[in-house]
């Protein structure tokens, strides 16, 4: 099922399965998202819990006890409940279930609502423990934006535009951080995109050093702008070999180490939510 949100410059379409947004419109017809050619990457914008990237052996250990994840969990994966919506909003909702706790021993609800004003969409994250102890996840988000927009266009005649001219970049080994760690140098604050920026996995960026991104191109006036103030990681990947689309990733939350020791409560950059408590964060993303 989708739920749909308008304003007077955008539509953009939420699939229930997964909460995740599936098509952002401008009057124009203009499509900003990635429309998930499953021969390509078959996903648009996931929602990343209750991990982020890849569990080392795809599995953690918590209580003595092993349990199985696949790479940026489950949640993308399952149905959510509408609970609440009109034409500029929605809420969608994911409690733990039988499935979940075989695979994550924790009673939680995940709560993701989005607000449309005018060209600014923003989302928000909430995770409630309805544990009787602390409860330890992560968080992500996962929006591929169409690259390029227009059919004039190429891939390379697009840009990421950052705050700094300089990054430390966590280098990636099979999907795991290494101990690498990069500079990436920027001109004007500029990083030009071409394929073999991603031809070993993902670029990370750790110790929040991302809090805004805007995706532009030299030949329109076409921007998507990321804003996520307070979010620690941050990562920009687009598949392999592929020119059509790039993701921009805030996370709370990170891919195992080379050298982890799959303990669920010592994994880097884990959340410890305590009992009967919740955690909130939100991003937002501005289309022109």
């Amino acid at each position: 099922m989708q739920s749909q949100i308008r304003s007077n410059k955008l539509r953009v379409s939420i699939n229930s399965f997964g909460a995740e947004v599936c098509s952002v419109k401008n009057k124009n017809g203009d499509e900003f998202m990635w429309q998930a050619n499953k021969k390509i990457w078959g996903r648009h914008s996931p929602v990343l819990f209750p991990i982020v990237g890849k569990l080392k052996e795809n599995y953690f250990i918590y209580n003595e006890k092993t349990y199985e994840l696949p790479q940026h969990g489950f949640a993308r994966d399952i149905d959510f409940e509408v609970i609440e919506s009109s034409s500029e909003s929605c809420i969608f909702q994911l409690k733990n279930s039988k499935d979940t706790y075989e695979r994550y021993p924790f009673s939680f609800v995940l709560q993701i609502s989005y607000l449309l004003i005018e060209n600014k969409l923003t989302t928000s994250y909430k995770v409630i423990n309805q544990s009787d102890a602390p409860m330890f996840f992560s968080l992500g988000a996962h929006p591929a934006f169409n690259c390029p927009l227009q059919s004039d266009e190429k891939f390379e005649d697009y840009y990421l535009e950052f705050e700094k001219n300089k990054y430390s970049r966590t280098l990636l080994n099979n999907g795991l951080r290494s101990t690498i760690k990069e500079e990436l140098k920027l001109k004007d604050n500029k990083l030009f995109l071409k394929k073999e920026l991603f031809e070993n996995d993902a670029l990370v960026f750790e110790e929040n050093q991302i809090n805004r991104v805007s995706l532009c191109s030299i030949k329109s006036k076409h921007k998507i702008t990321l804003e996520c103030d307070g979010w620690p990681y941050f990562g920009i990947w687009s598949k392999k070999d592929c020119e059509q689309f790039v993701c921009l990733e805030p996370w709370h939350g990170i891919t195992d180490s080379e050298f982890s020791n799959k303990n669920l409560s010592e994994k880097e950059g884990i959340i410890k939510l305590a009992a009967n408590t919740e955690f909130s964060c939100n991003y937002s993303l501005v289309f022109n």
